[in-house]
């Protein structure tokens, strides 16, 4: 289509080329209604419906809009399963630092677990289908060895006519939700954005072999919905990873959902990839600021948590590297008990007990600070794979939402294998509804950990033989008992003789169930 516009300069007229201007130009990003937005987006959409060709304006503040978690109701307590298991009083609990541990019943599994944080996030923060453009999950538990679990999610999308949506799955051991949350944002800050929101989804459930690793299961989903002008946004200049090859913790039987796990070296090599992610980190960081960086320069410290006492030694090493730094921060009783340790060689520093119980001693009080408020969901669901840095997160955002206003958190992010990263954040407190006290709001933590239904070991037990005898078969049905699950929580309802997967939404009496999903779409 062409239009004429008469030149106010001249007698001749100019022929202009109309750009159609794309369906969702009137989304939010692009208006000063969105929440933190600025005029220039109005300005923009203005340009684009004009056929402007200047490229849209650098996104300020890229990263976390909105935040909602999903673990299963179903629970069993960490003192507990210690005495059915015979351990020693407090093994699990003080040796392991957890209380309980989430794990899914026979009528749930990541897939629904997806489904329902992915529905729950876009119902409460009222998202258009339509404006979603990227859409990334990060798992490491195997449904299907092809199929990806981001496929089932494009059932919710289907409806409104939206399936132009890019992203896949990513995976590798508890780093793939951290793959997925960088790959939305760097499409976001890139020149291949088109406007609309990236939606983000971490999902496992963790299980293992009976043996000493079974406590250390867990499951849940995060979603993330990830856009500019956001309330916790990436310090993208300040990002370290270290990826090695190692075989610490792997899963090489595919016909069983359980791990191979050498757990010492699993430890050494977390501590290992710690110490080279948080030089590099310091490294970039000093270069571009101009000063050094401590942990001083950090309000919060949020790990990978596959367990909490490996949290609380991650923090003392980050403290025993601003030492060996020679960092101001570290006061000078701190300096002069871990004086001994100064000449230890790195591989003698990962075995040394004397220097982990000390640097963990002096680092208590900022550990209380810095690290307790991340602690609560990780202690309470368990090792959530690739949710669980995640879920740390949203710790410290329902804790101390009113007070996170321009403060910095330091993140490190974990994969066996091994992969890893450590990044930054930076807080701000939004506005309604991408405000952090909304995000506080959904999150809703204290009323979902209260309302679980506490088991017996014995029960968890009995449901990890019923899902090893079904891992990988078919043509089969489940009880269809709901009586635990939340209203608007998907469920697994049968597998047929192709495999294929049946998911049903539970929904008030009277009223028609949602989505009803199987492998093809039909």
């Amino acid at each position: 289509m062409y239009r004429v516009i008469p030149s106010p300069s001249r007698d001749v007229l100019r022929v202009h080329r109309r750009r159609q201007a794309p369906e969702y130009a009137s989304s939010p990003l692009f208006s000063s209604h969105h929440p933190g937005g600025r005029a220039t987006h109005c300005e923009k959409r203005r340009e684009i419906e004009l056929g402007g060709d200047r490229e849209m304006e650098q996104r300020n503040d890229v990263g976390i809009l909105a935040i909602d978690i999903y673990f299963p109701p179903t629970c069993v307590q960490q003192e507990a399963l210690e005495a059915h298991d015979g351990a020693s009083k407090g093994k699990y609990t003080i040796g392991l630092g957890q209380d309980c541990m989430a794990y899914c019943s026979e009528v749930e599994d990541v897939i629904s677990m997806s489904l329902t944080v992915v529905a729950s996030l876009l119902k409460k923060y009222n998202i258009d289908l339509k404006l979603i453009g990227r859409l990334e999950v990060g798992s490491e538990t195997v449904i299907d060895k092809s199929k990806s679990i981001k496929t089932w999610l494009m059932q919710i999308f289907e409806e409104s006519g939206n399936t132009d949506i890019e992203g896949v799955d990513s995976s590798n051991a508890c780093y793939g939700g951290t793959a997925a949350l960088l790959n939305c944002v760097n499409w976001v800050e890139s020149k291949s954005w088109d406007g609309r929101y990236g939606l983000v989804v971490c999902t496992d459930s963790a299980v293992y072999a009976e043996g000493p690793a079974r406590p250390t299961g867990g499951a849940a989903a995060i979603a993330m919905l990830i856009g500019p002008n956001a309330p916790i946004s990436f310090e993208s200049k300040y990002r370290a990873s270290h990826m090695a090859h190692v075989y610490d913790f792997y899963k090489p039987d595919l016909a069983s959902e359980y791990p191979v796990v050498d757990g010492k070296l699993s430890q050494t090599c977390y501590l290992m990839a710690l110490d080279s992610c948080y030089r590099q980190y310091c490294a970039k960081y000093e270069k571009l600021v101009g000063e050094q960086f401590s942990l001083s320069d950090a309000e919060y410290c949020v790990f990978h948590s596959p367990y909490n006492k490996l949290v609380q030694k991650s923090f003392a090493r980050l403290y025993f590297n601003d030492f060996m730094r020679n960092c101001s921060s570290v006061d000078n009783d701190a300096k002069e008990k871990l004086q001994p340790f100064a000449n230890l060689t790195s591989e003698e520093s990962y075995q040394s007990r004397d220097l982990e119980k000390a640097s963990q001693q002096v680092a208590k009080h900022l550990y209380d600070i810095k690290v307790q408020p991340s602690t609560l969901l990780p202690k309470q669901i368990g090792n959530m794979y690739t949710a669980s840095l995640y879920a740390a997160l949203a710790s410290v955002v329902y804790h101390k939402y009113d007070s996170l206003d321009g403060q910095r958190i330091l993140m490190f992010s974990y994969g066996s294998g091994l992969t890893s990263t450590m990044f930054s954040l930076r807080l701000h407190g939004g506005q309604h509804p991408f405000s952090l006290m909304n995000i506080a709001s959904v999150l809703d933590v204290t009323t979902k950990l209260e309302s679980r239904h506490v088991t017996s070991p014995e029960k968890f037990i009995e449901t990890l033989k019923l899902m090893e005898h079904r891992y990988g078969a078919k043509d089969f049905e489940t009880s269809k008992d709901t009586s635990l699950l939340p209203l608007g929580t998907f469920y697994l309802t049968k597998v047929d003789s192709m495999y294929r997967r049946f998911y049903d939404k539970k929904a008030p009496e009277g009223k028609i169930k949602g989505c009803n999903g199987i492998a093809n779409g039909h």
